[in-house]
């Protein structure tokens, strides 16, 4: 059996989409805080189970007879509260006698327990000494975060702006990361490692200059102030410092080919609305 924690959620809705291309739906469990969001999945021959991380018993039940377990990192921003989640999922993981965890965790939370990476290095820690077999699936930001169909606004004004000083972002899709975790789940050779997950490098003037290509309509770049506030622009402090340039090739690695390039993201972000807006 393979548990995916958080799975009525954007990432892991598409892990179980690619489990289901290698196992047997009966085999997938989505612990979910309300199954009533995944009846969908249910449909498809999923099992459902209720999972909260906020109700230790019912991640011990939602775990039950796992082989392997994704625990996808909660979306609770305060460090503390974050933290305190996932210990419970992973008490509850040693209870049920999880066969093996994978964890979604962040670049950099290996080696830096401050800041986004804060409540992940402490995480990571307790995994380690919680004695079980482990994977560390350290993920970059979204790239959906910034190639979404928002790009068609520049391609409309023929502009796109930014105050990122022409640095780098090492993002990945969640598609990639999503059939990155499934590899894991399904495959050998991955228990005991951390892998640091990053996306082909782009900057914002060749964003401009994709855009341009993707729409047939020109787009000039150019930089901006930054005027934005709280998070958005202690992220653009962080990509103008290049802190977003690291590389490996860990990502590749477990897809087994290239991850997606900025032109296909781009062509995806620009491609038309199916009716309904679905």
């Amino acid at each position: 059996m393979i548990v995916v924690s958080a799975a009525s959620g954007a990432l892991g809705r598409l892990v179980v989409d690619r489990l289901m291309t290698r196992v047997p739906a009966g085999e997938i469990v989505a612990a979910v805080r309300d199954p009533g969001a995944a009846a969908d999945l249910a449909a498809r021959g999923v099992q459902v189970r209720r999972g909260d991380y906020d109700d230790p018993a019912s991640l011990r039940a939602a775990f039950g007879g796992a082989r392997r377990l994704l625990l996808i990192s909660s979306p609770e921003l305060d460090p503390a509260r974050r933290l305190s989640q996932h210990l419970a999922a992973l008490d509850a993981a040693g209870a049920a006698g999880v066969g093996a965890l994978a964890y979604t965790s962040f670049l950099g939370a290996a080696s830096d327990g401050t800041g986004v990476t804060e409540a992940h290095h402490a995480t990571e820690k307790a995994i380690l000494g919680s004695g079980l077999p482990y994977t560390m699936l350290r993920h970059p930001y979204y790239s959906e975060a910034f190639l979404n169909p928002g790009l068609r606004a520049a391609v409309a004004s023929g502009e796109l702006t930014d105050a990122t000083g022409g640095r780098g972002l090492n993002t990945a899709s969640r598609a990639d990361l999503a059939e990155a975790a499934a590899n894991v789940l399904t495959g050998d050779g991955h228990l005991g490692r951390g892998y640091d997950f990053t996306g082909p490098l782009w900057t914002y003037p060749q964003l401009a200059r994709t855009l341009a290509e993707v729409s047939g309509v020109p787009v000039a770049h150019r930089e901006g102030p930054d005027d934005a506030s709280g998070a958005l622009r202690w992220l653009n402090g962080q990509v103008r410092a290049g802190a977003l340039e690291a590389q490996t090739g860990d990502l590749q690695e477990v897809l087994g080919h290239p991850a997606t390039t900025l032109r296909q993201a781009v062509t995806t972000a620009l491609r038309p609305a199916a009716p309904g807006g679905a």
